[in-house]
């Protein structure tokens, strides 16, 4: 049984050879890729920092206006008043992953919008013991985020009086008799604080992940193309090893061949050659 010509010894020996080459410039390259996308140390900022120059809401958004994800984790301050009779609870996970609700109210503003600020979490024991919130104006300062959509939460029709399936103003403007900002305020600071003593202590929810931009490191960019290349340059040098061995081999049978055919028969005279 005849053994292909690209599979016998030194060629498998040459396949693996530029395996492992075209491997190596494809991880060398793919390790400096990542090396170039180095974090932008300027860009990242401290979420509790950014309480202290937290921006009006209403320098951001307008009453019933579509809110743009790049203002997701934007630190925001509103003075307004709670409408405790229209606190409810949603559903929802603790930071540690204990089931509970999320307390939100609506924090009334003197133009007479609301946002909706989520005031922590609370364990599903306590959803009879909720602390009530501070009486009179209150200043907030927390982080807006975008509206809790039926994708990540679901959405049950079946929930007791006083609980909503999620956080969105889709759904809050049915329960709450106010225009709404879109998305709503995780609770980070308030003054006056939560009376003490009152109720079932709520838990916080932790700040949003800091901001981080990329910046791109064009030196390690350009190493990795250049890894890159030299893979490409194996693979190309390869495939034309293949070409030029199999040509060679080729051309080697037809020489061979014709060679075996022998050298060609001297004509003999015709009688009018031998006549003369």
């Amino acid at each position: 049984m005849r053994v292909p010509l690209l599979l016998r010894p030194r060629w498998l020996g040459i396949h693996l050879l530029a395996l492992l080459a075209v491997l190596t410039c494809t991880l060398f390259g793919y390790w400096q890729y990542e090396r170039a996308q180095r974090p932008d140390r300027e860009t990242v900022t401290n979420p509790v920092a950014d309480l202290a120059a937290a921006v009006d809401i209403s320098t951001l958004l307008r009453p019933g206006e579509y809110m743009p994800q790049d203002l997701a984790n934007e630190a925001v301050v509103v003075t307004g008043t709670y409408d405790a009779e229209h606190q409810l609870l949603s559903p929802a996970l603790s930071p540690d992953g204990a089931e509970g609700y999320s307390v939100v109210i609506p924090l009334v503003t003197e133009d007479g919008v609301a946002v909706a600020v989520n005031r922590g979490w609370i364990p599903l024991d306590a959803a009879d013991e909720v602390p009530p919130p501070p009486d009179g104006e209150v200043t907030v300062r927390g982080w807006l985020q975008l509206p809790q959509d039926e994708a990540s939460r679901g959405y049950s029709a079946i929930l007791p009086e006083g609980q909503i399936a999620r956080i969105s103003s889709a759904l809050l403007v049915n329960e709450w008799p106010y225009q709404l900002y879109e998305g709503y305020v995780t609770l980070g600071e308030q003054s006056p604080p939560t009376p003490a003593g009152a109720g079932s202590a709520l838990e916080e929810f932790p700040p949003p992940d800091p901001p981080q931009g990329i910046v791109w490191n064009f030196r390690n960019l350009s190493y990795a193309a250049q890894w890159w290349v030299f893979g490409l340059a194996a693979i190309v040098f390869w495939v034309s090893l293949m070409r030029r061995e199999l040509d060679d081999h080729r051309k080697a049978r037809q020489d061979g061949g014709a060679a075996a055919e022998g050298p060609a028969e001297p004509a003999q005279p015709s009688a009018e050659m031998v006549a003369d």
